[in-house]
């Protein structure tokens, strides 16, 4: 049986109601679109070219913000063709294709930030074991594991699309494609497409969740038995960064859920902001928060900043 590729594209949308405005919209959209390239481009070239950043904290961020690149460069080119030109217009390979792309992503946030509490909790817990434990070889395991993880967990739901039919409308709700729009379209028994997406967050994100929240409680046990405050100062401003990312993460997770499970009579324009929110905002705030929070960073952007000046 071959995928059905005779129905008719899907169409996009922006918001509802403020097409008139969607030129205005937009640019807010680009400023925020070009922060997400520069910010995690910078972090990325920082760790690359400083031999400073060369350590397990900084290739999990390095991670972090080339997953947050991915999934920028995924869904804003279709938002921005939405809000500019009013295209509206995509096939289904392709709207798949981005569905599958976004949600694996999500996921692999999700266990980069997993690995980086790994990263703080072995580094305050077995200091002088650090770098036997984190190799560069375990580095990469675990980052190979991360994308696998997101990448091959989300094929089963996202390759049904392929073969349903959709006589329903097809707009869309979003200036981009997600699973859950998508599956709502389709005239076929969807019953799996709607319980794994559920059991997938339970064993990803809430799992992910609370082994942080596990491994920050026993953080916090061994810093509170150092008897130094300053040391005590030093190890917990260590993991400020790293919390910072996971709250910002996962309260946008639990706002994106919130919404959609209980928001029902909410407006659309709330669910269609809720969803940018969710999509640009870790991107947006991550480099941020490592640029002010971390020591070393803040060192490499003065001193590439420096050399730029004097060239």
């Amino acid at each position: 049986m071959w995928p059905n590729n005779t129905d008719a594209p899907f169409l996009l949308t922006g918001f509802p109601g403020l097409e008139e405005f969607h030129p205005w919209i937009s640019i807010p959209f680009f400023a925020v679109y070009v922060s997400v390239l520069v910010g995690n481009g910078t972090l990325l070239y920082l760790i690359k070219e400083d031999h400073n950043l060369h350590g397990p904290m900084y290739y999990f961020l390095a991670m972090l913000a080339g997953s947050d690149l991915m999934v920028t460069l995924t869904t804003m080119p279709s938002v921005m063709s939405v809000l500019w030109m009013n295209y509206r217009k995509i096939s289904h390979g392709p709207c798949f294709l981005q569905a599958y792309t976004i949600h694996s992503l999500s996921i692999v946030e999700s266990g980069i930030l997993f690995a980086m509490a790994y990263d703080r909790f072995v580094a305050i817990r077995s200091p002088l074991r650090y770098n036997s434990i984190l190799t560069n070889s375990r580095v990469i395991k675990i980052g190979l594991g991360v994308f696998m993880r997101g990448f091959v967990s989300i094929v089963p739901p996202i390759l049904p699309l392929f073969w349903f039919s959709y006589c329903h409308s097809h707009v869309l709700s979003h200036a981009f494609c997600l699973h859950q729009d998508i599956m709502k379209l389709a005239c076929a028994d969807i019953t799996f497409n709607r319980i794994y997406p559920v059991i997938l967050v339970v064993f990803t994100f809430f799992l992910d969740a609370l082994i942080i929240l596990f491994s920050y409680i026993l953080i916090l046990k061994t810093v509170m038995g150092i008897a130094s405050g300053e040391e005590r100062s030093k190890a917990l401003n260590t993991c400020i960064s790293h919390i910072s990312c996971v709250l910002v993460f996962y309260v946008t997770v639990l706002g994106l859920t919130f919404i959609h499970r209980f928001g029902k009579h909410a407006p659309r324009i709330v669910h269609i902001s809720m969803s940018y929110i969710y999509f640009l905002f870790p991107p947006l705030m991550n480099p941020i928060i490592y640029s002010i929070k971390t020591k070393q960073i803040k060192k490499s952007i003065v001193h590439l900043f420096s050399v730029h000046r004097r060239t």
